[in-house]
């Protein structure tokens, strides 16, 4: 409602009628504003203003950016959640429609691939789980996994075509050799179908330091550009190229090799890279040679040629 009335001062009264309630609860809904760190002038006695668009990604803010998209009338906002992810799979379990997405400010229990955590520090990053119900085998979920970080390439290039991120295979973004951007894709299939896919894409967007443990090995928008980023702008611009990629995968003949084709063009990974990769326990080292037609990774090593289906994959 502040957010419609942004030039001018609203009246405290004004606010309780326009959201029918009560001017105490009002002034206790303001003091929960600030305390979140949006720019609030003026009290009880004058009325209020909005002296500044929050960088939340409230749905009100991203609707106007994101028309026209599957996640217009879909985006589900918290200021605090364990997991975008688990939310999101909860209620695409509850049957929640194609093109619902998750977005929080903080996560308390992020996640990434394996048992991993994601640092999820409070409206500094973009921590985004959408609900996909495509006609794919399960074994065609990895593509989609790929056209994530296409679409998060894409994403970053639309806001600032000076950072070069790198793709590397199967689901992180990097700059500089650090990560800024984790996918996790999840699924619930029978055999030969896929009910539901859950991709979760964590973007580090104006953190200025991390904690001990990831600072050798992640980083920021921020830090590599040197200025903060509208977050909500960069949401817009990942939700429509996320939908752009997930069209084109359903509909062309040609996306599968496109997506592959494009990825291995915006990796480093893919070709000719000295790697370490870790299975369930065994270890192949070898060099990269590019990624079979269902997108797994092929690495050359003393044993001859073998095919990742997953795994962690380290440079050596």
């Amino acid at each position: 409602m502040l957010t419609e009335h942004a030039t001018v001062v609203v009246s405290g009264t004004k606010i309780a009628e326009e959201i029918s309630s009560s001017r105490s609860e009002v002034w206790r809904l303001i003091q929960q504003l600030r305390g979140l760190g949006v720019d609030l002038a003026g009290h009880p006695a004058t009325g209020y203003q909005l002296k500044s668009v929050p960088d939340l990604l409230l749905p009100e803010i991203l609707q106007p950016m994101i028309r026209g998209t599957m996640f217009e009338h879909g985006v589900h906002h918290f200021y605090k959640i364990g997991s975008t992810n688990t939310a999101a799979m909860a209620a695409a379990a509850e049957g929640a429609p194609e093109g619902s997405a998750f977005l929080a400010e903080e996560q308390t229990a992020g996640r990434g691939r394996g048992a991993h955590a994601w640092d999820s520090a409070r409206s500094m990053g973009i921590y985004c789980s959408v609900v996909l119900r495509p006609h794919l085998a399960p074994a065609d979920v990895l593509v989609l996994s790929l056209a994530a970080g296409l679409a998060v390439v894409a994403a970053i290039a639309q806001i600032d075509s000076r950072v070069a991120p790198d793709l590397k295979w199967p689901n992180d973004v990097l700059v500089g050799g650090k990560k800024v951007c984790g996918i996790l894709t999840e699924m619930n299939a029978e055999a030969t179908r896929v009910r539901y896919i859950v991709v979760g894409i964590g973007v580090n967007v104006n953190q200025a330091s991390f904690p001990a443990e990831l600072e050798t090995d992640a980083t920021s928008l921020r830090m590599v550009t040197g200025s903060e980023w509208s977050r909500v702008e960069l949401t817009a611009a990942l939700l429509k190229s996320l939908e752009r990629e997930y069209r084109q995968l359903l509909v062309e003949p040609d996306a599968r090799q496109s997506i592959l084709h494009r990825f291995a063009e915006n990796s480093s990974w893919v070709r000719g890279k000295e790697v370490r990769v870790t299975e369930n326990g065994s270890t192949i080292e070898g060099t990269t040679e590019g990624l079979d037609e269902r997108g797994f990774l092929r690495v050359r090593s003393a044993q001859g040629l073998q095919t990742v289906l997953s795994g962690t994959v380290r440079s050596r």
